[in-house]
This record gives C-alpha cells, structure tokens and sequence, in this order.
C-alpha cells in the first residue's frame, strides 16, 4: 500500500493553534485512570483511516475512553475554514477523506501537546520525513505508561547506518513501538472494503492483541507478527518497487515485464532486510504486509501513480512538480525511500547486488532514463546473499 502521509512539513514547537476541541462522546467527565485513551498522530488519508477504524472499536471495548483525539496540522481550506474544524464540523477529513465519517467520538486537534497529553496508546501516521521533529516535540510530555504503534513507511539513515522509524520512536521516547503495515489502500478501507494488515511486535504479545483488537473490524483483519524488523521493512521497501512498477506502466512496457520487476523487487526486499537484520523472518513476506502489499501498491498505490507520470515526460519532469500537481498535498515516500536505500547500499558495497533498488534511485535523480528499468540485468552479476554478507 501507498501509504497515506499527506502532511506538509509540521510546524515548529508553539506555532500549533491552541484551540482545543471537546466532546460528548466520553462515558465519564473526567479523565478516568482504569480507562486507556488512544490519539492518532497524524491525519492525512491513512491516519483518517485509522481514526475510522479505532473510534469504531473502542466504543464496544469497555476498557478504553470513548473519545479519540486525532492531531491534525493545521490547514486552512480554500473556504476560508479551519481544517480542524471542518473535521470536528462535519465529521469527516474533508481535504484528504472526502464522504468518509470517521465516528462522532473522533476529536481533530491542531495543538498536538494537548492532542496527546492523556493518551497511553498513541498511533503514528505521518509523512516519515516529519517524525524526528515530531518526536523531539513530545520529549518529557508523554504518559509513563505508553504504548505506540507507527503506520509509517520509511527509515531514517544516519552515518551509524539505517534507522528503523519505529526503533526511532522508542530511542526519542523512551517507549515500546510496535507496526501495523499491510496491502492497505487508505481509501478502499474507508469504503469498507476487505482488506488485511500485519501488526510488527517484539516481545510482549498481550500489547499486540491490543492492537490487534484496535484496529479489527470485519472488513479489516489484522494479524501479529513477532518480527518488527521484517515487517516495518516490507512496508517501507515496497515504495520503491511500487516506483519502477510505475516506470514500467508508463513506458507501456506490459504485464510480463511488471510482473518480473515485482519478482525481483520482493527478492531483494527480503534480502535487503535480511542483510540488516539477522532476525528477520522468512514468512513475514509471505503475510499481507510483504508480498501482498507490493501487490496492491505496484497496481493502485501513488507511488507507482506519479513514477508513471514522470516515466511518460521522460524523465523531463521532477518527482516533486509531478507530486505536487497530482497528489495536491499528499506526499510520496519511495522517492526518498530509494535515496536512503541507495545511501546504506553504497555505503555498505551492497550496489551490485540490489540492482533493481539501486536503478530505480538513479532514474529517480535523472542519472539514468526511465527505460533503464529494465536494463538493470546488465549491471555485474548479483552475488548471493550468502556471498554479500561474508563481503
């Protein structure tokens, strides 16, 4: 799935509005210790998504709050309205999820100290690029007891190496951060079609039944995987096969060919994540957040919309003139995702083996055409994994 992190970049700490927004929809007036509260920290298609899908579910669960704060940054829309309070008007995001009631027990708040200070679950669904400045934020303002879970595809990349967002989130924090990711086109949920996702735990298997039962609806299944790493990287690499999928839908290069750009984009996600990570687990790429996300997102995803756009111009055309005209402030992520996969592939020696990855990164930056997608075979032999680890 693409995922759904449209957000432009965050303001700075006390630029947020400081209206905050109530509701009738709590079952007690104050704060209530035994109940657990969620806020979604996000709210773009995917994170409204999320709202939906949480408000749903936590009015039939007699041990969380009724209420559901969802932090919106700020916009104002061409009426002249508040984001926020065209969500808290209306019920709906009527920027990024249009005709879509989200609950009535769903609160949008701008101020995002405010939005978070009672929650011990916190969901995090933003435009990966924004979460270092997000969680410098909330540094010294969290509950002791939170538990958080990030929908967010992308990594981090550091001279030490690669930095998963989720082990970001618990480095800033100082808490658990478990992962939902899943072949989960945001707009196709929130019509209520079915679909899965794969929640990424460590070790504590009664949180990731939590969020387990957060997230299930009968058109949503979740299931729990023991393997954070495996499937935060499923859903963060996908983006970039889902881009060379879009360079071949744009040269109309046929079925045949994106079937073996999906073939070879697979492989070398799982064996990317392998080389990070010794732990990651072959099945996690057989649940719905390995192949049947690179599925979804090579067909239907934004990704593989706009490379296809940038694929038809030549390459004559940026990603980011091509993004801001077809996506109206939606946000890709495989673009940069390719730029800090090439970064750990150059700097570990790995570029002759990912050569799929390492193309779709030079047609991305103009330094190959968009036909060179199915050149990538005539880059030196590929060495076996085996061979790469020992090298």
């Amino acid at each position: 799935m693409v995922p759904a992190f449209e957000q432009i970049m965050p303001p700075l700490e006390g630029e947020t509005a400081t209206t905050t927004h109530h509701s009738n929809a709590g079952n007690n007036g104050g704060i209530d210790g035994n109940k657990s509260r969620v806020t979604v920290v996000g709210s773009g298609s995917w994170g409204s998504v999320a709202a939906k899908l949480i408000a749903s579910n936590i009015l039939n669960i007699t041990s969380f709050h009724d209420e559901l704060k969802m932090w919106v940054f700020e916009e104002t829309l061409q009426s002249g309205e508040k984001l926020t309070d065209a969500i808290n008007r209306t019920n709906e995001n009527v920027k990024y999820l249009p005709g879509i009631k989200l609950g009535n027990n769903v609160v949008a708040d701008p101020d995002l100290d405010n939005a978070v200070k009672d929650a011990n679950m916190l969901v995090f669904v933003t435009p990966h690029q924004f979460i270092d400045h997000i969680c410098k934020s909330l540094v010294g303002k969290l509950r002791s007891d939170v538990e958080a879970i990030s929908l967010i595809k992308g990594m981090e990349v550091k001279i030490e190496g690669p930095c998963l967002i989720s082990t970001f989130i618990s480095e800033q924090l100082g808490i658990n951060c478990s992962v939902l990711m899943g072949a989960n086109l945001a707009n196709e949920i929130a019509e209520e079609k079915f679909s899965e996702a794969t929640v990424g735990y460590r070790d504590n298997r009664e949180i990731a039944e939590q969020w387990v039962q957060l997230f299930s609806t009968p058109y949503f299944m979740v299931t729990p995987v023991k393997d954070v790493e495996g499937v935060e990287l499923c859903g963060t690499l996908k983006n970039v096969v889902a881009i060379a999928a879009g360079f071949v839908d744009g040269l109309a290069m046929g079925n045949n060919t994106k079937a073996a750009i999906m073939r070879l984009g697979l492989r070398e996600m799982r064996d990317f994540s392998k080389l990070l990570f010794s732990s990651v687990e072959d099945n996690t790429f057989y649940e719905s957040c390995g192949v049947a996300d690179v599925i979804t997102t090579c067909f239907g995803g934004r990704n593989r919309k706009v490379a296809e756009a940038f694929a038809k111009n030549g390459g004559k055309r940026s990603f980011d003139e091509l993004e801001v005209e077809i996506l109206q402030g939606q946000k890709l992520q495989g673009v940069s995702t390719a730029r800090e996969v090439y970064e750990v592939l150059r700097h570990q020696g790995w570029l002759e083996s990912f050569p799929l990855f390492a193309t779709v990164h030079e047609i991305c930056i103009s330094h190959l055409p968009p036909s060179a997608i199915v050149n990538y075979s005539k880059r030196k032999p590929i060495l076996p994994l085996s061979e790469v680890s020992a090298h």
